[in-house]
């Protein structure tokens, strides 16, 4: 028998709630997140710095395609929130089945894809120079496992809509200490290269997939793997496709600035700078990991009691969440100020490497303090099931600001202008997300 603790959400204080959801977020993003340092530390370390241009440059084409499993995995796991809030078990039943064929089908349909039109795809993303011939041994080997990790970004948003954040946490840091293992064993004992970071990190999302199968198969879960529940239902893709659309469309951005930053930055200042961006990405999302996890935990506790109609408790747990996450960003703020030559030299011992890292990743990091408004600003929407207002939110920051800035300012002030234009499209997007978010609470949670 399932153990029930969806209705939960509904009931305990907010407070207790979001920690309750956020800390196994929280420490499950942050594994994961120091599971990709580490790999970028190790073939920095023990391949050179060109490995670590690969990696910045396949990453995001192979997140494009795993997205898939992540955008129906959010969706899906909305619209479970908020039947669970409703009572309605057979819905969440049916809603999961239908996400498990859309996530397997699309993810092996792009991943194929994806093998046929490798060459364009790596040029598409950067893989410029010297840059390609590691990018491609890495791609072909990684794009194995993107299926199982698509399986694994559908079922980990619906183990938090069960109110089962632990389990949800330690499916991140199965794979992550996985992959850390094979990463030493393949690159360091077996002097694999490339090929070696490859297959460890395939190794990892087939984990990562073993774990989340099992979960569902258990006692633990309200949801079941049902042959039935397969059989796809128009009006459930329908949601499930407007509300993913949200996350698709964000990693679309994403990838897209990708394309922008690692071409911008090639021209401008070569694989060095491929190299750079390559170190504070991996920064970005490790050293953001509480407040990632906050906005992560938040997405139950929002969408569970909009569905129950407890709308007093959905305006305060975006209080407290806004106020929790500002909080946390404060000091990951500091430290990144302080410390940005000793975080560099843990990477790579290239000089130039060295020398130019700390101040980009200083101006990157500028405004900090503001990002926990844009994610739980965005993150309420998805919850509640508005999917316009969470799509264009979530284009904000990359599409409206970050990009065009990229584009533009790099003209006028060379490698600087890269830099710059992330805190810059970080404050256009909080004043933008901010006030949208205080007018949708005034007008439909009092």
């Amino acid at each position: 028998m399932a153990i029930n603790k969806s209705a939960a959400l509904g009931t305990e204080p907010i407070g207790k709630l979001l920690i309750a959801q956020a800390v196994p977020a929280s420490i499950g993003i942050l594994v994961m997140s120091l599971n990709m340092v580490v790999d970028t530390i190790f073939v920095g370390q023990w391949i050179g710095p060109m490995a670590i241009a690969a990696i910045t440059v396949v990453v995001p084409l192979t997140f494009l395609i795993a997205s898939i499993g992540m955008a129906i995995g959010v969706g899906g796991a909305s619209i479970i929130s908020r039947a669970l809030g409703k009572d309605d078990q057979d819905k969440a039943q049916r809603t999961f089945g239908n996400m498990i064929v859309m996530s397997l089908g699309l993810a092996v349909f792009f991943v194929v894809v994806g093998l046929v039109f490798k060459e364009e795809g790596l040029a598409l993303f950067g893989a410029n120079g010297d840059i390609y011939s590691p990018a491609e041994i890495y791609y072909v080997i990684v794009m194995y496992g993107i299926p199982f990790l698509a399986l694994c970004m559908t079922g980990n948003p619906v183990v938090r809509a069960e109110g089962k954040p632990k389990f949800a946490m330690v499916a991140l840091i199965l794979p992550a200490i996985g992959n850390i293992f094979f990463d030493y064993l393949f690159i360091n004992v077996l002097d694999m290269g490339m090929a070696g970071a490859a297959w460890a990190t395939s190794i990892s999302y087939f984990i990562c997939f073993l774990f989340i199968y099992w979960f569902f198969i258990s006692k633990y879960s309200e949801l079941k793997i049902k042959l039935r529940c397969f059989k796809l239902e128009h009006a459930i893709v329908r949601e499930i496709t407007e509300l993913g659309g949200v996350t698709l469309a964000r990693q679309g951005m994403v990838s897209i600035l990708s394309i922008v930053l690692n071409h911008t930055l090639f021209a401008y200042g070569g694989e060095t700078s491929v190299t750079i961006y390559g170190i504070i990405s991996r920064m970005l999302m490790f050293a953001l990991f509480p407040v990632m996890g906050i906005s992560q935990g938040f997405l139950p506790i929002a969408g569970y009691n909009y569905g129950a109609e407890k709308l007093a408790r959905v305006r305060e747990s975006i209080n407290i969440s806004i106020k929790y996450g500002t909080g946390l960003a404060l000091l990951i703020f500091a430290v990144i100020m302080i410390f940005p030559e000793q975080i560099t030299f843990i990477f790579t011992k290239d000089e130039t490497v060295i020398r130019e890292t700390p101040n980009a990743l200083r101006w990157v990091f500028l405004v900090t303090p503001l990002i926990a408004v844009q994610m739980i600003g965005a993150g309420y929407f998805q919850a509640i099931g508005k999917a316009i207002p969470a799509l264009l939110l979530t284009l904000t920051k990359q599409g409206f600001f970050l990009i065009p800035l990229v584009l533009i300012l790099p003209t006028y002030f060379g490698i600087f202008g890269v830099w710059v234009s992330f805190p810059i499209a970080d404050v256009l997007a909080t004043l933008v997300t901010g006030w949208y978010l205080n007018r949708e609470v005034k007008r439909t949670l009092r």
